[in-house]
């Protein structure tokens, strides 16, 4: 069973960076593919950004060129560095992950990931 510990966040004003950290534990398998997720109140949950065991990346349209996603596998630890950020960046964030066999699937959908964290909140002032 794996478990993920998120940590960072907080307020920032516009313009501001901040970084999410999510450690994971537990882990077994070879590949994992992990991702970022956030939900602003009132809307669904939305992915950010994924990357799989090789370092691939892909990030949703909103926060291209403004967020970068990474992973230290060594310290089995999930990272996302927020730049340029905006109100509409305000969101509870949610790290997550599940394995994967063979093929990788680039996903975004949240009900592609098995393993979640506890969340962490990002406001961000204008």
């Amino acid at each position: 069973q794996v478990q993920l510990v998120q940590s960072g966040g907080g307020s920032v004003q516009a313009g501001g960076s901040l970084r999410l950290s999510c450690a994971a534990s537990g882990s077994t398998h070879s590949s994992y593919r992990m991702g970022w997720f956030r939900q602003a109140p009132g809307k669904e949950r939305e992915g950010v950004a994924t990357i799989d065991t090789d370092g691939i990346t892909y990030y949703a349209d909103s926060v291209k060129g403004r967020f970068i996603i990474s992973q230290d596998n060594a310290k089995a630890i999930l990272s996302l560095e927020m730049n340029s950020l905006k109100s509409e960046d305000t969101a509870m964030y949610y790290c997550a992950a599940r394995e994967e066999y063979g093929a990788r699937i680039v996903s975004l959908n949240q009900y592609y990931y098995k393993y979640w964290g506890q969340g962490t909140q990002v406001t961000v002032s204008s």
